[in-house]
């Protein structure tokens, strides 16, 4: 079973185009044009053992929201359509990251019901160039667009980076726990009421 997908996503904002491989090796080429994304989706490449391609352009002269924004649409159509009817899958994933000072814990259930919780306060509004409130952004469109139950939770920390690096890596791992094929399930969808 192949579970990869592609996504083109072309506006007057953004030109993307995102491949992504559930059951990768950690494999990553990323142009975004934000230098801090590229660094978080690496992270999250390699610690999710996914192979992820992405080319984006965008409006980065006026900030770099609708890049983010939309690298977030796009992955989570990826990750949607590579999982497909989800038969079979675990479903629910959870992972702490400690990074440095900062814990962060996130949970995420492949429901087809989109939500995001997020808590925790970061406590710079920039990393380099990058505005830290366009992370919520992200994990709100990347929830939404794969229908998942998403709730991020930073316990504590100082140091805004270590605080979002832990977020990302989390994620990933959480997914990576989501996505597993349990073969005790024998392609059955994991829920009561018969389908996601």
């Amino acid at each position: 079973m192949t579970r990869t997908a592609s996504v083109e996503r072309n506006t007057k904002e953004t030109q993307i185009s995102l491949s992504f491989n559930v059951d990768g090796t950690g494999q990553s080429s990323l142009k975004t044009d934000v230098p801090f994304m590229d660094h978080m989706l690496d992270l999250f490449t390699k610690h999710g053992q996914f192979d992820l391609t992405v080319e984006a352009n965008g409006d980065i002269e006026i900030d770099d929201h609708h890049t983010t924004e939309d690298i977030g649409i796009c992955l989570g159509q990826a990750l949607r359509e590579a999982l497909g009817d989800k038969r079979g899958i675990k479903r629910y994933g959870s992972a702490f990251v400690p990074m440095d000072e900062a814990l962060a814990q996130v949970v995420v259930d492949l429901s087809n019901r989109p939500h995001l919780e997020f808590k925790g306060e970061l406590p710079s509004q920039k990393v380099g160039t990058f505005d830290t409130e366009n992370v919520h952004e992200f994990l709100w469109k990347f929830a939404l667009e794969a229908r998942m139950n998403l709730h991020v939770i930073v316990h504590y920390g100082h140091n805004t980076h270590h605080m979002i690096e832990g977020i990302f890596k989390a994620l990933a791992r959480a997914l990576d726990e989501a996505t597993m094929v349990d073969p005790r399930i024998e392609g059955v969808l994991p829920s009561t009421k018969g389908m996601l």
